[in-house]
């Protein structure tokens, strides 16, 4: 195999696996066009009411069982990223295996992938919410209150959101 065939190889191999991490077209494939996630045999099905338009996308990231990690910089599992569609937007999530996992949600409006924040308490600009719908008036949700058992695949959940 010559030097260029050898790098056009390893750069099929970096693409898919880049794809397959970003929810690609082979994690759309398997359960429709709104999946996202590193391709399992563990999906949710994720209904976000509350969006109020059809900009941009809509992020949902994924966290283990790990309090520690949970809304913390590197914390995450994953996001998860499909179009916005509103009032509300469908869509599958693969987890990894069945197991205990935590949510949270942006509307990323201007797909810019990153959660806008503003303020000297860091407060986010655009539309978010977490599993479990816990309250979040004066503070972020504990861990402990967005704490979803994902016990097979196929599960639903709804989650709303709220916009500042």
């Amino acid at each position: 195999m010559t030097k260029p065939r050898r790098l056009r190889a390893a750069a099929v191999i970096t693409a898919s696996a880049f794809a397959a991490i970003v929810g690609g077209s082979t994690a759309a494939s398997a359960n429709g066009p709104n999946c996202a996630g590193p391709v399992s045999d563990t999906y949710i099905n994720v209904t976000i009411d509350g969006v109020r338009n059809g900009n941009g996308l809509m992020a949902v990231t994924l966290y283990a069982d790990e309090p520690r990690k949970f809304l913390v910089k590197k914390g995450s599992m994953y996001v998860g990223r499909v179009d916005a569609t509103a009032p509300e937007t469908r869509m599958c999530l693969y987890v990894p295996k069945p197991g205990v996992y935590a949510l949270a949600v942006y509307h990323d409006e201007d797909a810019s992938k990153n959660l806008k924040r503003s303020g000297v308490l860091g407060l986010p600009e655009e539309g978010f919410g977490f599993s479990n719908n816990p309250p979040t008036i004066a503070s972020i949700p504990s861990f402990r209150s967005v704490r979803l058992n994902v016990s097979k695949s196929g599960l639903s959940t709804r989650i709303h959101l709220k916009y500042p």
